[in-house]
């Protein structure tokens, strides 16, 4: 079953739910978040209460995506309360592809003691099911005020280095009445960072994670598929520029769901009842790596069967801002 959040002709958010194909409006549903909390107070699953709710109106998500109707599949009325966050290293080859990403700039004698931090990720090897293994690298990019719709720019700040994708698997999550993390499910997510930025020095990752993401179009409700094997692709006047596979999925991770989940929600400050967290499973293909400069215009194109529409944004740059600092 997939899920996501439309804009009726109105204006007024619904919920639809695709199966087969077919998509429907959810009955008596104000959106994504309101269902989770229910469905976390009633102690059942997201598709039963779907089921008691019962399906409206058929929809056309290909038209809403093209009309600038289908939103983010999840999101806050207070965006404060959306976090977007995610773990690197988590994939095998990931390291390999970071590696080769700064050695490109720093020759292959200069991997710091910083850059050695790109394989912590795989030290321990994959825990067994059920077990905690390694903790992993863990990044911010923001709130939901950062989080971009599909179909909608992904704006690169002025003092930006580079714009460029990052194709994952994000978890979706709302945190229950009494601080439970809810798995709503899984979608694809485009991490947006400013690899130039990073590969200056690692310790520079915190700056460039701070970018905006984007993530949907729709949630696989349900188990993740061990093996995905999906598509990352650049556009350029219409014309496809670089395009290569991607893989995600436990059967082609370092760590497992499990494992990221646990020490993402470990904090206390991660299980605020209410919020709302993105929590990307990281990557091992960056067109960055492959030499690709993403220009203002190109559209990024994130794609995987079983997830539904495709995540597509167009890079854009923001004007330059000032943002001096008042004494009080």
């Amino acid at each position: 079953m997939l899920v996501s959040q439309i804009l009726d002709a109105g204006g007024t958010l619904r919920v639809v739910v695709r199966r087969d194909g077919v998509a429907r409006i959810v009955r008596d549903t104000a959106s994504v978040h309101a269902l989770a909390l229910e469905t976390g107070r009633s102690g059942g699953k997201l598709a039963a209460l779907v089921e008691r709710k019962g399906l409206g109106d058929k929809v056309d998500l290909e038209a809403a995506y093209a009309e600038g109707r289908l939103v983010s599949p999840i999101s806050h009325a207070d965006p404060a309360h959306l976090h977007l966050t995610g773990t690197g290293l988590t994939h095998l080859g990931s390291a390999a592809t970071r590696d080769a990403m700064h050695k490109k700039l720093a020759g292959e004698e200069q991997l710091t003691d910083s850059m050695k931090m790109f394989r912590m990720g795989l030290e321990g090897g994959k825990p067994p099911t059920g077990e905690i293994g390694v903790q992993p690298e863990w990044f911010y990019k923001g709130n939901g005020v950062t989080a971009v719709a599909p179909g909608a720019p992904l704006v690169s700040p002025d003092f930006a280095r580079d714009g460029g994708e990052e194709p994952e698997i994000a978890g979706i999550y709302v945190i229950g009445d009494d601080g439970t993390p809810l798995r709503v499910g899984f979608a694809l997510a485009n991490e947006f960072s400013d690899h130039v930025t990073e590969r200056m020095n690692y310790l520079y990752l915190a700056h460039s994670k701070l970018r905006n993401a984007s993530f949907g179009p729709e949630i696989l409700v349900g188990d993740l598929p061990a093996d995905i094997r999906g598509t990352s692709r650049i556009l350029r006047g219409g014309k496809t520029l670089w395009e290569k596979p991607f893989l995600s999925g436990e059967a082609n991770m370092s760590h497992t769901i499990a494992n990221l989940e646990h020490h993402h929600f470990k904090y206390p400050l991660f299980r605020q009842p209410g919020d709302v967290h993105v929590h990307m499973f990281g990557t091992a293909t960056l067109s960055f790596a492959d030499g690709i400069r993403a220009e203002p215009g190109d559209v990024f194109e994130i794609s995987a069967p079983d997830f539904g529409l495709p995540l597509r944004n167009v890079l854009d740059v923001a004007p330059a801002a000032a943002a001096p600092v008042t004494a009080l």
